[in-house]
Formats: C-alpha cells, sequence, structure tokens
C-alpha cells in the first residue's frame, strides 16, 4: 500500500497564506470592466475562472477576459427588460448560457461559431431575480420568480416543469397570496436540496426526491424552514439574497435587517409555526408538539436556535445578493445601500474589511472560483476586479459606523421629503388648481434640514403651491428616492398643457 505523501513546508506555506487575513486586507481595484449601458445586475466567473459573464440594463450579455479587461464577447440576450442573472452551464466549453430579467422570461444562449443563438424556455408572471443550476449537469437548472413559482428546466428537451407555488404559511384554503421569491440555491454538497428565499421572514428548504414526476402528488413542502427567533412572525422583513456554503451551510441576507448564517440542525422542521416561540405563559411551559418543556430543553432550543449574524451593511433600496468568499467559505460578502462591500469573518462574525465600491449601490458581489479574486458591481456601469495588489493592508475606517449611519439618515430624509411632495400634490394631482402656478425647487441634499423643510412649506401661503426636492443625482442616491421622484415626475407631466410648472435648481 502506498503511503500519504507527507506535506512539505510549501504546502504548509500555501494553506498559511489563505489562513492569514493579509490577502483580503490588500484586497484592491485591479480593472474597472467598461462596456455597458446601464446599471450592472449580474456577474459570474465560468468554471476555470478566467471568463467573466455580465448581464445588465441595457439587456446586453458580455463575456470578459477580466485579467485583460477586454470584452470577448457581446451579444443582445433576447430579454425586452432588464437582465438580472447570467450563467454559464458547466461540462459546455462556456458555449451554452442561462439567463433570466426582469421581463419574466428564462432564456437560453447557444455560442457559436459566428453567431449567438438565443431561444425563450419557459416564463413567469412578473420579474424572474434569480436561477439556479444542478452542480455538475450541462442540462438541469431552476428558477424562481416574483409570481411564486418554482421551475425546473431541462436544456435536453428544453422542458420547463412548474414544481409548486411557494405560498405563506397557515393557509390551508389557499386565500393568502404567493411568496415573491427573490433567490435559489443549491446544495453543492447535496444537490437534491435547494433553499429559496422571498418577501417573508422564511427561508425554505425542497428535496426534489421528493417530487413525482408523473404528477402523482403535490409536491412544495418544505422539508425545513429557517428564520432567526426575533424575526417569526415578523411580516415587515423579507429576504433578498441566500447562498450556500461547500459545508451546507445556509447564508440569508435580510432586508433592512441582517445577515444570517444557518447549519442544518438550526432548521425549524416543515411546520415553523408550532416550532415558533409561543406567546404569554404558554411559551414557558409547551413545546413543539404542544408537550410540556424543561427549563433545560428550552434553553437547548433557544441555543439552538440562534444563527450567527454579520452587520453593518445596509440591505433596503435593491435585490441584493451574498456571498462567501475563500478557502472553506472562511468570509461572508455583501453589497451595501452606502456604496461599500464588507466583508467578515464567517466564525463569529467579525467585520474584517470595508472597501468603497459604487457611487450609488453594491448589489454584486462574486467570488473566483480558485483564488483571492472578487468580482462587483452595482448601479454604476462598470464592474470592478478585486485582487490582493495593495502595497499596504487596509485598516477598518475609524468612523465607518458614523458614515453608514450618515447615509441611512440621508436615505430616510430622502423618501420623508418626497412623500411629503407627493401628499402636497395628491393622487393625480388633484391638489392642484386648474391654470394655476406650481413651483418646484430643486435643492442639493446637503443643504436640507427641517426648518428650511418648514420655511419652503410656509411660502405656499404666496404661491398656489410650492414644492422641493432634493437632487435625484448625487452621490449616495437611494434607489426607493429615485422611485418617489418616477413617481412625482409622471404625476406632474400630464399636468403641464394646464399648470404653469416652473423647476428651479438651486445648487
Amino acid at each position: 500500500m502506498k503511503n500519504k505523501r507527507a506535506r512539505t513546508s510549501v504546502d504548509k506555506a500555501v494553506v498559511d497564506v489563505w489562513q492569514r487575513e493579509d490577502l483580503v486586507l490588500r484586497l484592491d481595484i485591479y480593472k474597472k470592466l467598461e462596456k455597458h449601458r446601464g446599471c450592472v445586475n449580474t456577474v459570474s466567473f465560468n468554471a476555470d475562472g478566467n471568463i467573466l459573464v455580465s448581464g445588465s440594463d441595457d439587456r446586453r450579455v458580455i463575456l470578459w477576459d477580466w485579467e485583460t479587461g477586454n470584452a470577448k464577447l457581446v451579444f443582445q440576450s433576447g430579454h425586452v427588460k432588464n437582465v438580472f442573472q447570467a450563467k454559464f452551464m458547466p461540462y459546455t466549453d462556456d458555449r451554452c448560457l442561462v439567463t433570466c430579467a426582469a421581463d419574466g422570461q428564462v432564456r437560453h444562449a447557444q455560442i457559436l461559431e459566428r453567431d449567438v443563438e438565443t431561444r425563450l424556455l419557459a416564463k413567469h408572471q412578473g420579474q424572474v431575480h434569480k436561477l439556479a443550476i444542478e452542480p455538475g449537469s450541462p442540462h438541469i437548472f431552476y428558477t424562481c420568480g416574483e409570481d411564486g413559482l418554482v421551475q425546473h428546466i431541462d436544456l435536453r428537451t428544453a422542458a420547463a416543469t412548474e414544481l409548486f407555488a411557494c405560498h405563506a404559511i397557515g393557509d390551508s384554503r389557499g386565500f393568502i397570496p404567493v411568496i415573491q421569491l427573490n433567490d435559489i440555491a443549491i446544495d453543492p454538497m447535496n444537490p437534491n436540496l435547494f433553499a429559496v428565499v422571498g418577501s417573508d421572514e422564511y427561508a425554505r428548504l425542497y428535496d426534489i426526491r421528493k417530487y413525482k414526476w408523473d404528477g402523482s402528488t403535490v409536491f412544495g413542502q418544505p422539508t425545513e424552514y429557517f428564520c432567526p427567533p426575533h424575526l417569526i412572525g415578523d411580516d415587515q422583513v423579507g429576504i433578498t439574497g441566500l447562498a450556500f456554503s461547500d459545508q451546507s451551510e445556509l447564508l440569508v441576507s435580510y432586508n433592512a435587517e441582517f445577515i444570517y448564517l444557518f447549519t442544518q440542525d438550526m432548521g425549524l422542521g416543515p411546520n415553523p409555526v408550532s416550532s415558533s416561540p409561543l406567546s404569554g405563559s404558554d411559551a414557558s411551559e409547551m413545546g413543539p408538539d404542544h408537550s410540556v418543556m424543561s427549563a433545560s430543553a428550552m434553553e437547548k432550543a433557544d441555543e439552538k436556535a440562534i444563527p450567527q449574524v454579520y452587520k453593518g451593511h445596509r440591505n433596503c433600496e435593491t435585490v441584493k445578493g451574498v456571498s462567501f468568499f475563500g478557502p472553506k467559505s472562511k468570509y461572508v460578502v455583501s453589497g451595501s445601500d452606502c456604496g461599500r462591500i464588507f466583508i467578515w469573518n464567517k466564525k463569529g462574525g467579525a467585520l474584517v474589511r470595508v472597501m468603497e465600491a459604487d457611487k450609488h449601490v453594491v448589489n454584486c458581489t462574486e467570488s473566483h472560483p480558485h483564488t483571492t479574486i472578487l468580482a462587483s458591481s452595482g448601479i454604476e456601469k462598470d464592474i470592478k476586479i478585486w485582487t490582493p495588489m495593495a502595497a499596504e493592508k487596509a485598516t477598518l475606517p475609524a468612523n465607518i459606523e458614523q458614515v453608514i449611519n450618515k447615509v441611512l439618515a440621508l436615505d430616510m430624509k430622502c423618501i420623508l421629503l418626497v412623500n411629503m411632495l407627493l401628499d402636497t400634490i395628491g393622487q393625480n394631482g388633484r391638489n392642484i388648481p386648474h391654470h394655476s402656478s406650481l413651483l418646484i425647487l430643486s435643492l442639493p441634499i446637503e443643504t436640507i434640514t427641517y426648518d428650511l423643510v418648514q420655511e419652503i412649506g410656509d411660502k405656499s401661503a404666496y404661491y398656489n403651491v410650492v414644492l422641493f426636492a432634493p437632487l435625484v443625482q448625487y452621490s449616495c442616491t437611494p434607489r426607493n428616492f429615485a422611485k418617489e421622484v418616477e413617481e412625482l415626475i409622471s404625476v406632474i407631466t400630464p399636468l403641464q398643457k394646464e399648470v404653469d410648472i416652473q423647476f428651479f435648481n438651486l445648487d
């Protein structure tokens, strides 16, 4: 029998290099990939890691040689709205891609010698944010959409099978609306298991082996639910992204909350309602099966249910992903509304790195499959490639908490101000007298105070209507605020023939 090769000093050095945080602390922008004409919503490496594929609001898909910064191939996706995800199918020589988009379409792109053929594979009612490719399969992948549907697609037959619609918990009559799904992921260690997340507090885990392809049984009951104990029953939260580690851990990013890491033993079972904490005096005596629980048993249940948490970023304005980074998924990575990338130690949750990556919002972070390289994208039109090339190790900004809180405060102020504008106008402009003058003051965000708001409001006695609005184009424009401004403009535009609209830019 052959003896196992002893570990050499070189082997140990390679492991030690990755285990040190030096590489993460030396990440810096290596290249900016610039060719898209809109927000870049998806970035993904091929299996070898030498090609990056991206998709954008411009509805194009681009294949990049990221090392040189050159675009190898640019093609029209066939989608009529924003491309949300584009991925290579494995073992296809990087010639087969699948895409999904805001138009609800799921499409297949085949790269030929002199052309690219695209075809429609499936449709959802509403946007399709994410798809998940079965590990090692050149044929099978899943999609999820805002219609709550999960579909299974086989490229060999171009057949799309609707597996189930994801419904809210506790509705036996089917009257509760479906959960709008934002993300789907497959466990790399057990491809039979996949998870979905969306517009409620639960991550749901399913086992495809329970699906009967002849349709003889109803499929759609999760094998496990995952949720931090304090968020169970909270109808104000949702989940924007999730990822599996190479140890089958489940990473979940909540909207307007934090990121949590669940191990498989933290599941709430197939019925989270009976597993959740009970209210009142019953909580001290009843177990998940309504049996009496001892105090020690309750303590153990509480300990088991608490996942690792990652704090510091802001996830309020867009559908953000979350990912692992490094060997053995050592780090957790997420973008933020403040335009930064946050990197935490998976174990313990300590924040180790914050990097400025976008003037607005960072939506996507994608890890290279083999080395310490990160790709990021967001509201800006470029893609940034990060490599450990900095001469000096970075340190956390001393005032990072203050910076983030300031951004959050600006976000809330903008939204409040524009909501006041909409209230002043009224639905369809009903509060604006016909043949009146409408004065709109556009102010830089930095100059807006609540005293100024009150002062401008007082001037409404001298004008039929006085409105004010922060400038839309500034370094931290929140997405919700931009949507509110669009609504404001859509209300004002039809009134231009009847109302004298004057717009003053006071920057």
